[in-house]
């Protein structure tokens, strides 16, 4: 009796979640004018240059955000968890803020700040990455946190310190390889939001893709939503992947 419940809850849950992304796909394909099948928008998605540019720049922005974030937060946790366990819910605390800041808020906040960072950057869409490292920290926190607390932290860099590592070969080649897994999750996560982040770049006036989104919608629908399907299909190709990783991994290690 469990088994055919439970065949009809995935059946619901799949109807609920790929329906409007059939909807999506046919109304991309749908000719408005012959009445037929097209796939004239998904060709925009690489002959349209405004399109292009901002997808480029948004894949940009997540590569720059991810290394950034990763190389920010990874020794600090690493630091505060095996020199200053006093500090850990102060970095908790200061990672999970953004969470219950509104993005509207955080332009005007960082406004003054931005005027310094365009004088010596210039007028990129790629100085972004700074307000994205603030955005993502909340998400990357929680994926980290959990991978640090499933492994034996201080045992693991004591005993790669009195082998005579030293701090950077042990965060590199212990520690880091032993929460691969948060990292990546870290990872992804972060990549989704950059991709789907709006206000921000809306209201700093840089053209990343959801912007560019928005503005093809006014004017070319099937282009517009072509390019939204492609970007939820690559953010669940990346959260299915880590899913199918994580799962992997988990089944080596019980074995």
């Amino acid at each position: 009796m469990i088994r055919p419940v439970r065949i009809l809850l995935w059946l619901a849950f799949g109807a609920f979640f790929l329906f409007p992304l059939y909807a999506m796909a046919d109304f991309a394909t749908r000719d408005p004018f012959g009445g037929g099948r097209t796939m004239a928008a998904w060709a925009n998605l690489v002959t349209d240059e405004a399109l292009l540019t901002a997808i480029v720049t948004s894949l940009l922005l997540s590569v720059l955000t991810v290394a950034a974030m990763l190389a920010l937060l990874v020794p600090t946790m690493i630091w505060v968890r095996l020199r200053a366990p006093w500090a850990n819910r102060l970095v908790e605390f200061l990672c999970l803020l953004p969470l219950t800041i509104p993005a509207l808020v955080v332009v005007v906040g960082l406004r003054n700040v931005y005027l310094w960072v365009t004088y010596l950057l210039g007028e990129s869409a790629l100085t972004l990455t700074f307000v994205y490292i603030v955005l993502v920290l909340p998400f990357a926190y929680r994926a980290l946190d959990s991978a640090l607390s499933a492994i034996d932290l201080r045992t693991l860099s004591e005993a790669a310190r009195s082998l005579g590592a030293g701090w950077t070969s042990t965060i590199v080649r212990v520690i880091v390889p032993n929460i691969g897994t948060g990292i990546l999750s870290a990872a992804f996560i972060s990549i989704a939001v950059v991709l789907g982040e709006y206000t921000v770049a809306s209201l700093s006036g840089f053209q990343t893709l959801p912007v560019q989104i928005v503005e093809l919608g006014r004017s070319d629908g099937p282009t517009s939503v072509a390019a939204s399907l492609a970007t939820l299909i690559f953010g669940f190709g990346l959260l299915l992947g880590l899913s199918l990783l994580t799962g992997r991994k988990r089944r080596r290690g019980h074995s």
